[in-house]
């Protein structure tokens, strides 16, 4: 009896740190996700820890992503808070913050456009708090307060 015992609780032992571990990893993940890619033309790619992974719609959008577009690239990217950012040509964005609550559509959202064009329609976040949404340019930090908007930072910009 004392050895099944033993081996009972090796099991339920075991399984519990799977299953713990499981949920930190999926927590992890799912705590980090900003938004999806909805759309690409051309060439786009997304900076992620050091590495260019090539872009594909329904791929998610992490935050300390930064989503790169080629001469020929644009991107369009649904977020929780039902915002959509479109990039377009030769386009640098990092999304810097993303903290939504979906029950209260509190948070924060902060994207920077190193470089390209950026055109924007904001959602909950910026219905609930307008002062929660910001763009950091080279030159310039936008605090968005309307629903649309389009930036462009030209090459060589300070």
């Amino acid at each position: 009896m004392t050895r099944t015992l033993q081996f009972n609780w090796r099991h339920i032992l075991s399984f519990a740190l799977i299953i713990l571990i499981a949920g930190f990893v999926v927590g992890s993940a799912h705590a980090a996700d900003a938004g999806r890619i909805k759309v690409i033309k051309g060439a786009v790619s997304v900076e992620r820890g050091g590495k260019h992974i090539a872009a594909a719609v329904g791929m998610p959008v992490l935050v300390s992503d930064s989503i790169v577009t080629g001469p020929d690239g644009s991107v369009g990217i649904a977020f929780l808070d039902d915002s959509v950012l479109s990039a377009g040509p030769n386009t640098v964005l990092a999304i810097d913050k993303f903290v939504f609550d979906a029950t209260t559509h509190q948070g924060e959202f902060e994207t920077s456009l190193k470089k390209g064009t950026l055109a924007a329609i904001s959602g909950k976040l910026v219905k609930q708090q307008p002062e929660s949404m910001r763009v950091k340019t080279p030159a310039a930090i936008m605090g968005v307060r309307g629903t649309e908007f389009v930036v462009k930072v030209a090459e060589g910009a300070n």
